[in-house]
């Protein structure tokens, strides 16, 4: 029988990835011009990683 294995981390990327999980529901709900779009403004603000290395592949073109 394997023993558990315990696995600590610094907790720095949730912690980047929270503060920007904020101002990226702040941007995007703030453009928003009705409710609908607000409730897609954050759902896009939990996925905003992926946009972010989107752009950035597409803008290094690989």
């Amino acid at each position: 029988m394997e023993m558990a294995r315990d696995y600590h981390s610094s907790g720095a990327a949730s912690a980047v990835y929270g503060l920007g999980f904020i101002g990226a529901a702040i941007y995007f709900i703030g453009q928003a011009t009705t409710f609908w779009i607000g409730v897609l403004g954050f759902l896009k603000a939990l996925v905003w990683p992926a946009f972010l290395i989107y752009e950035a592949l597409k803008y290094l073109e690989l």
